[in-house]
Formats: C-alpha cells, sequence, structure tokens
C-alpha cells in the first residue's frame, strides 16, 4: 500500500501534503525533523490520510492536491469540518 497524508502544525497554522509507502516511518521522521520541509515545526500532527494500490496513484493524488487549489480547498474543508 501506499498513502496519501496530510499534517498539520498548530504553531504554524501550517499543512503539509505528503506521500508514502510506510506512513507511520515517514511521520515518525517528520515528527523528528528529519525532513526539511517539516524540520523547523515539531508539533506535526497527522490529520488526513488515504490509502492507494500504487505509487503512481498515490503521487498523482498527492500532485493533484498541490497544483489544484478546487481540490485542496475541498479536502481542508473536509478535514476541519472533522476536526470540529
Amino acid at each position: 500500500m501506499f498513502y496519501l497524508y496530510v499534517l498539520f502544525s498548530s504553531l504554524g497554522k501550517k499543512f503539509y501534503i505528503g506521500s508514502t509507502s510506510d506512513l507511520r516511518k515517514r511521520y515518525t521522521s517528520h515528527l523528528k525533523g528529519e525532513n526539511f520541509a517539516t524540520k523547523n515545526l515539531k508539533d506535526w500532527k497527522l490529520v488526513y490520510y488515504e490509502a492507494h494500490l500504487s505509487r503512481k496513484q498515490a503521487f498523482h493524488r498527492e500532485q493533484s492536491l498541490k497544483k489544484r487549489a478546487q481540490a485542496w480547498r475541498a479536502l481542508k474543508k473536509r478535514i476541519i469540518e472533522d476536526k470540529e
């Protein structure tokens, strides 16, 4: 399985979108500050993930969210509504 995931930092009020084949390992590396894009904040929470059958599908979904503002807004709205 491959995963698309979304992290949120309440300190920085930022979201991070990524994809991986090992979600637990990747999440731990974010918390340890081992990733360039997320190393400055250490309070990341996993707020959403999707499982995909192939790396290509997960990566395509990640790129879709990063390039299409409407797709990202729709997902972010779902995430925020679920938190409330």
